[in-house]
């Protein structure tokens, strides 16, 4: 154990071999100490009582059986690791002994973990501030001091010409409300129109579980008034005292009401706007980009539905369409018009308009469409996957080939359509993105630009003249672009057709001889789709001599609805397939070497890991799964865990005999078998609200008791975070350190 953590540790165990005599500082002596140093080292090695290697945990096995309502019954011996209380001490010492055997594990490449910690955060900026944006004649912005893992929340006013002339107002010091807290965020703020009331979200468990705060910026002050238990989604009435939030279900965390608290009065007695009664929606709120209506969006997989009403009355809500299965659509109001997106007549989405004044009769319409004019054709080949109103044009942007375009339709009217600038990038596989376009009535359009090579670039286009400036670059101390190469390949899937889009990076003298080493990361769920941005991480893997590739597999959106369709629901194991042939095509093609690929995926990419460590045939020589989403069917087929029956329409619900046999064939946790499984790294958070802790936990227990190779199972976890980790800018660095040194160690690179 000594020699585990250092030979100086190892020396202060047998001090008699720090004796130096006096005056004897001469190389010889000094080579002698490291001579001695390394004799302990080989006698502790000789020594198998010594350094027995540690034993890893063992989770009591306690049969437990679900089953379905329709009489099908599985064995979970693991169901005890469940405690929602997160009290049982038996469950935590389960944790803790596998905190502690990762920690003896991983003792012996912390140099590894600390030099690539260091390397990481070599690469930020640490005292950085973000783009400004101006709003309601103040900029705002994010700023970063040097060592703070949580940024300053600052505004300036401005101007006469809109440029900020006054001094800085420090609004929220996230810092100061951080300190001494295991786990900090503030997941949204807002400001009244009058511009001297802020109402935020705290959270400082990890929990998503929100408290609304309020804080008077004239006095900095704050008010009396909290609301637990909310999302991060709070807009202001036009009263400058009513603020609008969702309600959260204390044991299910589903997005359920939407309320009105007045300033100064008893959050018991907040009056109901709306209240979602189908749990299978989630609700959010927004004000439209014309500061005239409040909106709540509600979303379910395959439908949507959206009601608004003037700030100045925002009980009054109207429906603009009523939610039809199938038919998706959000709207937005600029420039005296509604635009809308929505996929009511193409699987790819089009552009719609309507007038103002639908939201007067839209009550009475009682269909999805009525008096919306399209603004865009439909494409079998062009995904429209996302837009900004403004008052005098329409930004979209567009997938096509698995890559974006920005293409502004100018005019205000519903049927002009007019192509007034288009643009594109010349790289071949990157991202781009609209952002902070918070005036309606500007010519400049904000977007981000990056690529696995190119450094986030926050841009602004004047979309009459054309002309650009380029607002910021993100500063990447030490970093050289020209040194690295990214690529777009196409995998065949085993289906014979399919083409899957492969985002590749790699250093500029990488050669393609199929000995190197590769990481291979992909989502594919939700119809999220993954871009290639840059990640100053891979920069380590990269100088390394690693490839770094980004399997952009179906059950996302980059090449349209339809890549979504082919991977979820009955079609969900296309996914873990395509992650699977791309892993091979990559290895035939020579960007790597069979037994030196490693694969990373989190959350519902976490349930991809799970599919590829129980489908894979050696391709994987280390998996990193974080948060993993594995035990499918026990969870939903419980809908009193936090989200369940919002996801019915994304994995199936096994309570139905159809669901569950589609279900069943690929469930992770239900197809551990007795076999040999790659080197695997497992995260979870305690606090986790989106997949719970018993998750990852019983999967890890399980694997433990069925596989029967010598590869190591290390399972970290982190007891006051949530599914994202660590909180704080900084602090996560040490966590993606450890798992990447694993994954190095694992690959054969720094042994």
């Amino acid at each position: 154990q000594a020699l585990a953590t250092s030979s100086d540790r190892a020396l202060e165990r047998f001090p008699s071999c720090r004796v130096i005599p006096p005056g004897l500082k001469t190389l010889q002596i000094e080579q002698g100490i490291r001579f001695m140093r390394l004799a302990i080292v080989v006698s502790l090695l000789s020594s198998s009582a010594a350094l027995a290697a540690p034993t890893p945990p063992v989770a009591a096995t306690r049969p437990h059986a679900v089953t379905t309502p329709f009489g099908v019954s599985r064995n979970d011996e693991y169901y005890w690791l469940r405690d929602d209380a997160r009290k049982n001490p038996e469950m935590l010492a389960n944790l803790k002994a596998e905190n502690d055997y990762t920690d003896a594990m991983m003792a012996p490449l912390k140099p590894l973990k600390d030099k690539l910690e260091q390397e990481f955060l070599g690469r930020l900026k640490q005292d950085d501030n973000s783009v400004p944006y101006a709003r309601n004649g103040y900029s705002y912005y994010r700023r970063y001091q040097i060592g703070a893992d949580y940024p300053l929340v600052a505004r300036r006013k401005l101007g006469p010409h809109g440029q900020p002339g006054g001094a800085e107002e420090i609004l929220l010091d996230e810092p100061a409300m951080g300190r001494g807290k295991g786990y900090f965020a503030v997941g949204d703020y807002a400001i009244s129109d009058s511009n001297r009331l802020m109402a935020f979200a705290e959270d400082d468990v990890g929990r998503r579980q929100y408290v609304l705060r309020v804080k008077d910026l004239a006095t900095g002050k704050y008010l009396a008034d909290e609301v637990p238990d909310v999302e991060p989604n709070l807009v202001w009435a036009g009263d400058n005292k009513t603020i609008l939030y969702v309600e959260k279900d204390p044991v299910t965390l589903l997005s359920k009401r939407v309320k009105a608290h007045v300033l100064g009065t008893p959050a018991a007695s907040d009056r109901l706007v709306y209240e979602e009664q189908d749990d299978s929606f989630y609700i959010g709120l927004e004000r439209t980009v014309s500061d005239k209506f409040i909106c709540i969006g509600e979303r379910a997989t395959v439908m949507t539905e959206q009601r608004c009403a003037p700030v100045a009355a925002p009980d009054r809500m109207t429906v603009i369409a009523p939610r039809t299965k199938d038919v998706l659509y959000q709207a937005n109001h600029a420039g005296g018009r509604w635009v809308m997106r929505s996929n009511k007549d193409s699987a790819n989405y089009q552009l719609y308009s309507a007038p103002t004044d639908l939201l007067a009769k839209a009550g009475g319409v009682g269909k999805v469409g009525a008096r919306w004019t399209a603004l865009t054709p439909a494409s079998n080949t062009a995904f429209i996957d996302d837009y900004a109103a403004f008052d005098r044009y329409v930004a979209v942007v567009e997938r096509s080939g698995g890559n974006k375009r920005l293409r502004i339709l100018s005019g205000a009217g519903p049927s002009t359509g007019k192509k007034a600038l288009e643009i594109t990038e010349r790289e071949p596989a990157y991202n781009l993105e609209l952002t902070d376009n918070h005036d309606p009535a500007s010519p400049w359009l904000r977007y981000d630009y990056s690529s696995l090579v190119t450094p986030e670039t926050v841009t602004e286009v004047n979309v009459m003249t054309g002309a650009k400036r380029v607002l910021k670059v993100q500063p990447v101390p030490g970093y050289n672009p020209g040194n690295y190469v990214t690529e777009r390949v196409w995998t065949t899937a085993r289906d014979g057709h399919t083409r899957i889009p492969v985002s590749l990076v790699h250093r500029k003298d990488f050669k393609r001889d199929g000995t190197a080493a590769m990481l291979q990361y992909a989502y594919g769920s939700y119809g999220a789709s993954t871009d290639p941005d840059f990640d100053s991480e891979a920069v380590s893997l990269m100088d390394r001599g690693m490839v770094y590739a980004i399997a952009h597999i179906r059950g996302g959106q980059e090449m349209g609805r339809g890549w979504f369709d082919d991977g979820h629901l009955a079609h969900k194991v296309n996914s873990f397939t395509d992650f699977i042939d791309v892993t091979r095509d990559l290895v035939a093609r020579g960007y790597a070497a069979k037994g030196r690929v490693a694969a990373l995926g989190g959350s519902a990419g976490g349930l991809l890991m799970g599919g590829i460590a129980n489908m894979g045939d050696g391709d994987y020589r280390e998996i990193t799964a974080m948060v993993p989403f594995v035990d499918l069917l026990t969870t939903m087929l419980d809908t009193s865990i936090p989200l369940t029956s919002n996801e019915f329409d994304e994995w199936g619900n096994p309570a139905r005999a159809a669901d569950y046999a589609w279900m069943a064939a690929y469930s992770p946790y239900d197809h551990v078998a007795h076999k040999a499984y790659p080197a695997m790294f497992v995260t979870t958070g305690l606090w986790d609200s989106q997949v719970q802790y018993y998750e990852p936990t019983k999967w890890v227990a399980r694997l433990r008791a069925a596989k029967t190779d010598s590869n190591p199972l290390l399972f970290r976890v982190n007891m006051e975070a949530g599914h994202g980790g660590k909180s704080g800018r900084l602090r996560g660095y040490a966590d993606r350190a450890e798992y990447t040194a694993f994954m190095l160690h694992q690959l054969g690179i720094e042994r």
